[in-house]
């Protein structure tokens, strides 16, 4: 269990601030100007290169030609909110009041930005899972929270029960989870959520569950934490569409939340963005009420690309940890005979024409040397891209 440091060391943005004061690209910003300048596969950064269902994106254009251009309502337009109701519905079996309970954000990050702000006092704690999706750092640090963190461990990537009970005390305020994770691709099993909502209770902490990736899993259904006993009335579930309808660009994301929680995050949101995605926010109702049988492809579609990567991987040497959800795969860089990722990462696009992300920008920087040749790849990619990246991943072994 640590705490981490200053919110600059785990901010994602075009530069961060180094300890000397100076401004510096983040890992980032540098692994994408490496891929631009070499002409390398571009595998670090966590988007698709192909477009969402045709409904979702002629919903967008008839929302844009009908007038649907101006300011939407602060908690979100009425058919998204009944359509993300309807959503816990059928696949949670959740009852959630659209009006009281739902607020629509400009993503994820957004919502998890509100709430944080929102519910959390200088000095209280949030724990989080570690590596962390790197937002969580820099708003847990916004906020004049103390970050505490509680390691994945290689290769299964799953906490230890005892050091999970450990950091969670009656100085606590929220526990952090992100399920799928990012950027191990771990799927938390029951127990381990069971495990959370007990401290929470017994601690009377709030939860917190990035869900982004819960169509994106790959075996077993996705549990959200607020459906187990004891947990909904202290959850708050975030989701967005960007990773399940191919629009990140869009950041229409939401949080489903017991109505005085929303009403807390509202306060904080409307100073944010107030609004966001007008003509988008119809489009996405549309998409949530897609049949089952497009949910089911996305995830198949997405196993098959995993298994394309994994493969290619295995084949130049990496030690591989199959991911059971989400966009990444984590591999090791060490059997290549590379134990710093931030060196290999740098090397990379000459040695192989590939980009990677080092697992170290996840972590705080006390704790990295259990990740130091760990590096995050990208496969929400078309097929031809990742043939292209495997098939160039192996000069490494020529």
């Amino acid at each position: 269990m640590t705490v981490s440091g200053s919110w600059q060391h785990a901010a994602r943005g075009a530069m961060l601030l180094g300890d000397d004061g100076a401004l510096r690209p983040t890992i980032f910003a540098e692994m994408s100007a490496l891929a631009v300048s070499t002409g390398a596969v571009n595998l670090g950064q966590g988007f698709p290169d192909e477009d969402g269902p045709a409904e979702v994106l002629e919903a967008a254009r008839k929302a844009i030609s009908d007038g649907f251009n101006q300011y939407s309502p602060g908690p979100g337009t009425p058919v998204l909110r009944e359509a993300i109701a309807t959503h816990q519905q059928r696949f949670y079996g959740m009852t959630v009041d659209p009006d009281r309970e739902v607020l629509v954000t400009a993503g994820a990050t957004e919502a998890l930005a509100a709430t944080i702000l929102a519910l959390t006092e200088p000095g209280d704690e949030v724990v989080t899972l570690e590596p962390f999706y790197d937002a969580y750092g820099a708003i847990i640090g916004l906020s004049g929270a103390k970050h505490v963190t509680v390691g994945l461990h290689a290769p299964a990537f799953l906490p230890d029960p005892d050091e999970l009970r450990a950091a969670v005390t009656d100085r606590t305020r929220i526990i952090l989870i992100n399920n799928p994770h990012n950027p191990t691709g771990t799927v938390l099993p029951i127990e381990t959520l069971q495990l959370i909502v007990e401290l929470a209770n017994r601690h009377d902490a709030l939860i917190v569950t990035d869900e982004v990736y819960e169509h994106l899993v790959f075996g077993a259904a996705h549990i959200p934490i607020a459906t187990l006993p004891g947990a909904r009335e202290r959850t708050v579930t975030i989701s967005s569409a960007g990773k399940t309808f191919n629009t990140t660009g869009w950041k229409i994301g939401w949080l489903v939340a017991p109505a005085p929680l929303v009403a807390a995050i509202i306060a904080v949101k409307q100073f944010l963005t107030f609004v966001n995605g007008a003509p988008f926010q119809p489009a996405i109702a549309v998409g949530l009420g897609l049949p089952d049988s497009f949910f089911a492809g996305v995830a198949a579609d997405l196993a098959h690309k995993r298994d394309l990567l994994s493969a290619g991987l295995v084949a130049a040497g990496f030690g591989v940890t199959q991911p059971k959800g989400g966009y990444f795969i984590v591999a090791d860089a060490s059997p290549l005979g590379f134990d710093d990722a931030e060196e290999f990462c740098r090397r990379l696009p000459s040695l192989a024409g590939v980009v990677g992300i080092p697992i170290s920008a996840f972590v705080s920087h006390g704790n990295r040397a259990e990740y130091s040749s760990l590096v995050r790849f990208a496969y929400c990619k078309r097929v031809s891209v990742l043939e292209d990246a495997a098939s160039r991943l192996s000069r490494l072994t020529r």
